[in-house]
């Protein structure tokens, strides 16, 4: 392990998770939805029902990579008064009660219009872990750096199956805490299988000097969590939790996330 290993509370929660035999649990939700109060109550259910890491986006306007269901949330978020500052209300609340890593999931132009050097420190004031960012490459992310440096913060970056083997190594090399692999081209949203180009992205990533990959894009059962615990070092669960949400509040998410537990150890 390196030094940036032993600081980076995501490196911890998957290396926890791994001694355990297992893979570790991710789950994703959206700031603000149904409201702030009941973002943080979620994402403690989810940290106490056997969720390792959580990562917590931020409703934007211009959302490429979201499918249907997040959409719906971060639009109802954002119509209810959301503000981007709010997050690290989210992050504290959830870190002050919980063991879990916090990452926040973002697009790159509401860190740009705080200020990043800005954003980071709140972000990390918060007890927050780092940044997921899926529309920002290593090659642009030279202001991020710095700042992710300064105050110990995680860099996920993300391939695919399209990252070319120059493509992947940088993002590996740039990467702190995980590399994020997208298993399919495409939006997010639970999906009845889950693509066999998943495997070929860890392996890819991995033969790239990847120490942890973790897995998403449309996953929601806990089959489809064995399926990918058996190759990847940890397994990120979104549309799903969110339905959840939408769903049945808080005990659905409890529930959900105990049920998708049942599928991280490896057999």
């Amino acid at each position: 392990m390196t030094t940036a290993d032993i600081t980076s509370k995501s490196a911890i929660a998957i290396d926890k998770a791994r001694a355990e035999g297992r893979a570790a649990l991710i789950g994703y939700l959206p700031a603000g939805y149904p409201s702030v109060e009941e973002t943080i109550a979620a994402g403690i259910a989810l940290a106490r029902n056997g969720a390792d890491l959580i990562e917590i986006g931020i409703p934007y306007s211009d959302p490429v990579m979201d499918g249907p269901v997040i959409q719906a949330a971060t639009t109802e978020a954002l119509a209810k008064g959301f503000h981007v500052h709010q997050v690290f209300d989210v992050v504290a609340g959830i870190t002050s009660q919980t063991d879990a890593a916090v990452l926040v999931m973002t697009y790159w132009n509401p860190v740009v219009r705080m200020g990043v050097d800005e954003f980071s420190r709140r972000l990390a004031e918060a007890g927050g872990a780092g940044l997921i960012t899926p529309d920002l490459i290593p090659d642009e992310a030279a202001e991020w750096m710095d700042a992710s440096e300064k105050y110990g913060l995680d860099r996920v970056f993300l391939v695919a199956p399209s990252s070319t083997p120059e493509r992947m190594r940088r993002t590996v090399d740039a990467s702190r805490g995980f590399v994020y692999a997208v298993s399919i081209m495409g939006v997010t949203g639970a999906r009845s299988s889950v693509s066999s180009a998943a495997e070929d992205v860890v392996a890819a990533a991995k033969a790239a000097g990847a120490e942890r990959v973790c897995v998403g894009l449309g996953v929601s059962t806990a089959e489809q969590v064995a399926e990918i615990a058996a190759y990847a070092d940890g397994v990120i669960v979104g549309s799903a939790l969110v339905a959840a949400v939408r769903d049945g509040g808080v005990d659905a998410v409890a529930q959900l996330t105990k049920d998708l537990s049942t599928g991280l150890t490896r057999k």
